[in-house]
């Protein structure tokens, strides 16, 4: 489950864990449907993302080494590339408007 801790809001139900440098490359490549990701990094680094062969948009939260959500990506469509302002250890994949449904924004605290 993934939740907005500050909002007391869940986000989504279930995730998958990427953590292997094979499934952070593949991530949403090739899927045929949504899914909730967490991508994890051994350090706060500035993290840039594709959308190539991801034929779907989604919604994106850089989480800080805290949890606290430093950037969103909203509507991240098919065939572009996104590079953050903000550094990140946590990478989180969603479907399109989880973000505006759960309310979510920057400052705020995710649990996973």
């Amino acid at each position: 489950m993934i939740r907005n801790a500050t909002k007391k809001r869940i986000i989504a139900d279930a995730h998958y864990d990427f953590k292997s440098p094979f499934s952070k490359a593949l991530g949403l490549m090739f899927a045929m449907n949504p899914k909730n990701l967490v991508f994890y990094f051994k350090k706060e680094k500035i993290i840039p993302l594709h959308m190539f062969f991801v034929l779907f948009p989604i919604d994106v939260l850089f989480l800080d080494k805290n949890k606290k959500v430093v950037e969103i990506k909203e509507n991240f469509r098919p065939f572009t590339c996104y590079t953050p302002r903000a550094k990140a250890k946590y990478v989180i994949e969603l479907s399109k408007g989880a973000v505006k449904k759960s309310k979510t924004e920057i400052g705020d605290i995710i649990s996973f």
